[in-house]
């Protein structure tokens, strides 16, 4: 016999038919047959009636929403939210409120918080010699940065806020700013006398290589305000933090303060 085998040789021929084992292997194979349809009929009377059996829908698990977590490992208490991600050219998120209308422009003067704390001053800031924005000074971490080439919070458009997450030494205004959550209120005092009420419509993470400069600067027909800080990992190459986290609010009230 030719032939090319991969292993060398010939291949091993089968062992001769047996008459015993072929007769005991198709009672085997009839028995595993029945024994098929056995199960199969059972299926159908368990599916018919359910209810008899525990399967109906009432008994049925619920997933529950998996808590939040605070930077020390320990659950918040509230539903983990999702970030939103979206192209950069998408607008922000808005929250299920109806806009307040905007206001006459008046400079900010105070951000309160009240669920992440913070009751900060606001000063305002312009562009750096780099054509970035200037960020308030690290040895006054608990101040805020207005850039005043946008809108004023309050006023139709997005008003822009900076503050730094931290600094060499502590933790500074914005630390805890990726707690917010969808339907938070931020309030920022003004100088006029009225306080402008804001309700978060969502939390984005950005890379700072891929900032969504159109949605967070981009014009705007209600008054919005737009929370920068830092976010993700800390670079010790370059000194920086790799993302940005930017906070998407509504201006859905105000008051005389």
């Amino acid at each position: 016999m030719s032939g090319h085998y991969p292993y060398g040789g010939s291949p091993v021929p089968p062992p001769p038919a047996d008459r015993g084992s072929t007769a005991l292997r198709t009672v085997l194979l009839v028995a595993a047959i029945a024994g098929v349809v056995t199960v199969l009929a059972g299926l159908l009377i368990v599916f018919r009636s359910p209810e008899e059996y525990g399967l109906s829908d009432r008994d049925s698990l619920e997933l529950a929403a998996q808590p939040d977590g605070r930077p020390d490992g320990q659950p918040t208490g509230q539903p983990a939210q999702a970030l939103f991600q979206a192209p950069p050219d998408v607008p922000p998120p808005l929250p299920q409120a109806t806009p307040a209308p905007p206001m006459q422009p008046s400079t900010p003067l105070r951000i309160v918080i009240k669920k992440l704390g913070v009751n900060a001053p606001v000063r305002s800031v312009g562009l750096a010699r780099d054509g970035a924005i200037q960020v308030p000074p690290a040895d006054d971490p608990n101040l805020v940065g207005w850039y005043r080439n946008m809108s004023t919070p309050g006023e139709a458009g997005p008003a822009v806020l900076l503050g730094h997450k931290d600094t060499r030494t502590r933790s500074a205004v914005f630390s805890r700013l990726h707690e917010l959550r969808y339907g938070d209120t931020i309030e920022v005092k003004r100088q006029d006398g009225t306080t402008a009420v804001f309700t978060v419509g969502g939390l984005e993470q950005a890379s700072k290589k891929t900032f969504p400069t159109e949605r967070v600067y981009g014009g705007q027909a209600n008054a919005q305000l737009h929370l920068i800080t830092c976010g993700g990992t800390y670079d010790r190459r370059i000194g920086h933090y790799t993302d940005n986290v930017i906070v998407y609010a509504t201006m859905t009230g105000s008051y005389r303060s």
